[in-house]
């Protein structure tokens, strides 16, 4: 298993940090492993949203701006 040593932490995220895992009863390793594990479920969350809003065309990302709409395909399709 990997490990993360981190250098100049800024001290107000250290004693929030500290605070988290002493009202959890957690070490400080333990919390930040969970901190950073819930930032990376958060992202992948946000990208997940973004595709399936694509999908639903919702959204368009900028990487399929480029794609002709599929309901134009479909369209064109029926009408050929």
């Amino acid at each position: 298993m990997a490990s993360l040593q981190i250098r100049d932490l800024p001290d107000d995220i250290y004693r929030a940090l500290a605070e988290r895992a002493r009202k959890e009863g957690r070490s400080l390793a333990q919390q930040a492993l969970i901190e950073l594990r819930k930032l990376a479920d958060v992202e992948a969350n946000e990208r997940r949203r973004m595709l399936v809003g694509a999908m639903r065309g919702r959204v368009r990302p900028a990487a399929l701006a480029d794609l002709p709409d599929p309901v134009d395909l479909i369209r064109e399709d029926r009408d050929a």
